[in-house]
């Protein structure tokens, strides 16, 4: 592999590491509007990409949260809940 290659490759992986990342601190929000049926406010392209990711499916005409996208929100959650440094 050329070392353009590489570094289109590389390029790729941060993009795509950076969208997941970006995803998975929106999901929470997205969660709580779907909890209380504002699902009309999460935007369209965002749907679609937690949906890419199997974090939610459509049910009977309506969003629901998939196992994987619960646990998403429960390591987000634990991840900033973190105990501060007492020494």
């Amino acid at each position: 592999m050329s070392k353009a290659a590489k570094g289109l490759l590389d390029a790729s992986l941060k993009e795509e590491a950076e969208r997941k990342e970006r995803l998975r601190q929106a999901l929470p929000a997205a969660v709580e509007l779907l909890r209380t049926r504002q699902a009309g406010l999460i935007a369209p392209k965002e749907i679609e990409e937690f949906i890419s990711l199997n974090w939610l499916e459509w049910h009977g005409g309506s969003l629901k949260l998939t196992v994987t996208g619960s646990n998403v929100v429960s390591q987000s959650r634990a991840n900033s809940i973190k105990p501060t440094d007492q020494r």
